[in-house]
């Protein structure tokens, strides 16, 4: 079975370096209004997949419990809508006296308002065998917060003024992703004893979707003219936009590890994915909705095309480290455990 997964893990990072590297040389592919019609197929039918998939695959009174744990629901929303949006905004007051393009900084503190997506977090969990259900309700609840969080912080840190579709945003969140994971569980409680004995590859499945969301995130990303503007700033909200995922994944498993804490090793996994992803599938809608006929709207969206990739990249990258961490922290806890 080790032999299996360490198999599976290397072929999965193969498939990150194909799909970036097809993305590349082949971008008009996977762009919206492209032959794989990601606009469709990812936006609604990838999404829907990995709902089903989890809610499928996804033990009932796990989801239940996780549904009573109210501090571990409390760091992730209050870190990500509140300290995240800002931080970046502190950050930002240094980085304005600084030569890169302002807009592109403005791009930033929209990547800081963002929700957590419906997608990325949930699978980088349960890749590494974190608390898949907490990872599932958090990045629904905090999708649903930010269709009216969201909007206001940018109204807040930017200033724009605009009406926003909350009811179709919302309508597409509960048919993508509420409603998936409810027919999902229903499967589930008739094949229960199949599934159980069969034990299908749902991880296979959920890395496969993973590979085709990298895939058209990355033509989006090489499709678009803005990344050909200037290369100093480019690099420099490169590097920057790393560092900050970094350290807050590091400042989210300082905080979520104290001793004093109460979470689980499989609730910090969730916590330090669900925590520092943002979504790009409610960003860009948003920020054209919100920010409407802006003239330099294209370049306030560049951070946050490259931040969806670079998270998905190096959350992946993590995988296996943050897995052995786990592991061992759970065995380190069953051996201290006292005997009766």
């Amino acid at each position: 079975m080790r032999l299996l997964e360490r198999m599976r893990k290397e072929w999965f990072m193969v498939g990150i370096v194909l799909a970036i590297a097809g993305a590349k040389l082949e971008p008009s592919i996977g762009v919206n209004g492209g032959p794989l019609k990601p606009e469709i197929t990812v936006s609604y039918i990838a999404v829907a997949t990995i709902f089903f998939n989890s809610g499928l695959s996804l033990k009932t009174e796990e989801l239940t419990s996780a549904l009573v744990h109210i501090k571990l629901h409390l760091f992730i929303q209050i870190f990500t809508l509140a300290f995240f949006p800002t931080a970046i905004w502190l950050f930002l007051q240094l980085l304005s006296i600084t030569p890169i393009n302002e807009w592109l900084l403005k791009g930033l503190q929209t990547v800081g308002c963002m929700p957590p997506p419906v997608s990325s977090a949930v699978i980088l969990t349960k890749a590494v065998g974190g608390n898949e259900a907490a990872a599932i309700f958090n990045s629904a609840f905090g999708s649903f917060l930010g269709i009216v969080i969201t909007p206001l912080l940018l109204l807040l840190f930017l200033g724009s003024s605009s009406s926003v579709p909350f009811t179709s945003i919302f309508s597409q969140l509960f048919m993508t992703v509420v409603v998936p994971l409810i027919i999902g569980q229903i499967v589930r409680r008739y094949i229960k004893d199949w599934l159980e004995r069969k034990k299908p590859p749902f991880g296979a499945v959920s890395s496969s979707v993973l590979l085709m969301i990298i895939y058209t995130t990355f033509c989006d990303t090489f499709s678009n003219p803005n990344i050909d503007l200037d290369k100093f700033s480019l690099v420099l909200i490169l590097v920057i936009i790393f560092s900050i995922q970094l350290s807050f994944m590091l400042l989210t498993f300082i905080f979520s590890t104290r001793n004093n804490s109460g979470f689980t090793p499989a609730d910090t996994v969730a916590i330090i994915f669900c925590s520092t992803h943002k979504s790009l599938t409610l960003g860009i809608p948003m920020l054209k909705i919100v920010f409407a006929g802006h003239e330099h709207l294209s370049l306030i969206s560049v951070p946050l095309l490259i931040y969806h990739p670079a998270q998905i990249l190096l959350g992946s990258v993590l995988v296996p480290t943050i897995k052995s961490w786990m592991v061992s922290r759970q065995k380190g806890v069953k051996l201290t455990r006292p005997t009766v």
